[in-house]
């Protein structure tokens, strides 16, 4: 997430057992997380590597299957979601709030993954267990938030999720499709200038 290890920057499972000053078993347990989550590339007889930028096409296409499936996924859940979901959704907004004061890059990884853990309670609360296995797979936050550090994001991203969350609140399903759609869109925009010419 900092760019520590650069994207396709190899890295070697001896170097980081003894800078972490454990033995290589617990490394390779992490490797192979982050290998599940698409940030690390295992090569036969090569090694790892972290894995390499997303792409233009990749990005257009991760977004059109998002704007697809998430505001469906926020609609259901509006209908669906426990009251206590919702109440952990809000826990987990306020605890975002928070790290929008830090401007650290470390706060920003942090962010990256509570945002991932945010719409995945959502797409969970949706009750649909094919929607949210495709959408959990997709890792999606990891790799936006890794393209590059971009403080604006956080303020603005925390402002869209509390219009999610009101609409889940009113339990109203067109609401909460049209706040989620909005989500991605603004979002979309903001990482779009990443791949700007």
């Amino acid at each position: 997430m900092s760019h520590k290890i650069a994207p396709g920057g190899r890295i070697s499972v001896d170097s980081l057992a003894r800078e972490l000053g454990v033995s290589q078993t617990p490394v390779r347990e992490a490797l192979s997380r982050l290998e599940a989550q698409g940030l690390v590339v295992k090569t036969h007889l090569i090694g790892y590597s972290a894995a390499e930028q997303m792409d233009k096409q990749r990005f257009e296409q991760l977004y059109e299957l998002r704007l697809l499936v998430e505001p469906f996924a926020a609609a259901r859940a509006a209908v669906h979601m426990s009251d206590d979901s919702i109440k952990e959704l809000e826990s987990l907004a306020q605890s975002m709030k928070l790290l929008e004061r830090n401007n650290s890059r470390a706060a920003y990884g942090q962010f990256a993954q509570s945002d991932g853990e945010f719409h995945n309670l959502i797409a969970l609360g949706s009750g649909n267990e094919l929607v949210h296995a495709v959408l959990s797979n997709l890792h999606t936050h990891l790799h936006l938030f890794r393209l590059f550090y971009h403080s604006r994001a956080t303020a603005d991203a925390n402002n869209e999720h509390d219009q999610i969350i009101e609409a889940l609140r009113r339990r109203d399903p067109d609401a909460a499709a049209a706040a989620m759609s909005h989500h991605l869109e603004c979002s979309k925009a903001r990482f779009t200038s990443y791949f700007s010419d």
